[in-house]
């Protein structure tokens, strides 16, 4: 079988579009189109519905999936081993929590690349279920998350850092002048801005204060940290995110932490399938990754 065949289907599975799997393989669609069929022809199954909305998996094609990154990761270990100028190349597509695209990863492609020019890399911003989904069906490389833990026996998490939290207000908000810890019956009665249903701060969060008795937040759900940002910026209420993510908004006075109850700083993990050969590429962005975040 010829494994350009399986590199187009793994990469329009990836896709789920013909035109897009055409502009990255830098091929015309009418030959991603050729491509598909020739394998469906060899294989004696359909592998896609081609729908309005793009292509889906069938049955057969998420069952080819699997076997396919088996033996395009058996290919690749193989350029790898046999590369003549020892250069690490390649793509990594890494699945990452919105608020470390802004604050930390950063800091490590730049490293990346000033130490592997040729490594591409690719952040795609994910909550955890969505990272886990990435991962399995191989359309992510490695994903970050920002769990307390997570039981998945296909996957590997390691942890590689911490990220403390922060309970923010305005400085205009009544409890920005409160000099006295301010108590769980009374941020119950407050208005929350938090992060999208998924992240594990935030919904540990909302489990807390709905724990009080007669509690009553008032409860909106961002999938954007600038967006929750904003708004409790605005005086609009309060929010719990990264310190990392209002480090200016702290320094410029624009938001102020609450004196109240302690946060415990929420663990970073780098996760990959236990199945997947790590790529250099992947390994590279590994180490880099390790590096900035225990540094």
């Amino acid at each position: 079988m010829d494994t350009r065949l399986l590199h187009t289907f793994a990469t329009l599975a990836r896709t789920g579009s013909f035109t897009a799997t055409a502009a990255e393989l830098h091929v015309a669609q009418s030959t991603v189109t050729v491509q598909i069929r020739a394998l469906e022809r060899e294989l004696g199954t359909r592998l896609f519905d081609r729908l309005p909305s793009g292509a889906l998996l069938t049955e057969s094609g998420r069952r080819l999936l699997e076997e396919a990154g088996n033996v395009l990761d058996a290919v690749a270990r193989l350029r790898a081993g046999t590369g003549g100028d020892g250069a690490v190349r390649g793509r990594v597509t890494v699945g990452t929590p919105e608020s470390l695209c802004s604050t930390r990863l950063p800091g490590v492609i730049a490293a990346l690349r000033t130490g592997h020019p040729d490594v591409d890399v690719r952040l795609h911003a994910a909550g955890t279920a969505r990272s886990v989904e990435g991962l399995r069906s191989g359309h992510l490389d490695l994903a970050l998350s920002l769990e307390e833990e997570g039981d998945f026996p296909d996957l590997t998490a390691e942890p590689i850092g911490r990220e403390p939290l922060g309970l923010l207000c305005s400085p205009g908000h009544p409890l920005a002048a409160r000099t006295r810890p301010v108590t769980w019956e009374e941020l119950a009665a407050e208005s929350y801005f938090l992060l999208e249903q998924g992240c594990s701060y935030s919904d540990a969060l909302e489990r807390r204060l709905l724990a009080v008795p007669g509690a009553r937040p008032r409860l909106t759900r961002f999938g954007s940290v600038d967006a929750a940002r904003g708004c409790v910026a605005a005086g609009l209420g309060l929010t719990l995110l990264p310190l990392t993510t209002v480090e200016d908004h702290l320094r410029q006075g624009r938001l102020v932490r609450i004196p109240g109850p302690r946060f415990t700083d929420v663990p970073v993990r780098l996760a990959r399938h236990r199945k997947r050969w790590a790529t250099p590429a992947v390994e590279a962005f590994t180490h880099e990754a390790v590096r900035h975040f225990t540094g």
